[in-house]
């Protein structure tokens, strides 16, 4: 995925943050009835998205430092209280990215590509459109909304708009399903059905 000049010139780190942010708000809603509700990630339950989410953070952050072992992004228990440990997730990346100089650093991400190590920025901005959209799934999940401002979404459009299509997204772990078609509705739901998500999800 290559960045483009909306990408290149955006803040990300504080892009990102205001995605962790919503996501967390979001996780506070949450009950224990709810952690068995369905989600847009096809065969997960909001605990199961939560988890997912909790180790994504980890892992990022780790790859911040320069860890690139694959361990760091075994999936965690959220324990007895999974609200507050995805909170705790969610600050720890927050202050991994805020980190002095994190933007002269690469990332190695070995759950994408082995031996490769990806510039900060591009980095940051696959964490990014996670966030969106699994902001957007939970929410989703709980009957509520998310809302982000304007300038996130630009930013975000683009990004999803340079994530690879084709039969890589049918692929056994993918990230993403294949687009959607889609002609109205939100910004967020235009972004959503780019990334394989039905904006009219359950229907």
């Amino acid at each position: 995925m290559r960045m483009n000049d909306v990408v290149a010139k955006a803040d990300l780190v504080a892009l990102d943050a205001q995605a962790v942010r919503a996501g967390v708000e979001l996780a506070a809603l949450v009950r224990p009835a709810d952690l068995s509700r369905p989600t847009p990630c096809l065969g997960w339950t909001v605990y199961g998205l939560l988890a997912h989410m909790a180790t994504q953070h980890y892992g990022f952050a780790a790859a911040s430092r320069g860890d690139g072992d694959l361990a760091q992004w075994k999936s965690r228990s959220l324990g007895d209280d999974p609200v507050a440990s995805y909170r705790a997730s969610a600050e720890h990346v927050l202050e991994a990215f805020a980190a002095d100089g994190v933007l002269e650093r690469t990332f190695p991400l070995p759950e994408l590509s082995s031996g490769s190590a990806f510039p900060a920025a591009q980095a940051i901005s696959f964490h990014f459109i996670d966030y969106v959209v699994h902001s957007w799934d939970l929410a989703k999940a709980l009957g509520t909304e998310v809302e982000f401002p304007a300038d996130l979404l630009d930013v975000a459009l683009a990004v999803a708009e340079a994530v690879p299509d084709g039969a890589a997204r049918l692929a056994p772990g993918a990230a993403f399903a294949p687009a959607l078609p889609w002609s109205e509705g939100s910004r967020l739901d235009e972004i959503v059905a780019i990334l394989g998500r039905s904006p009219n999800w359950p229907g």
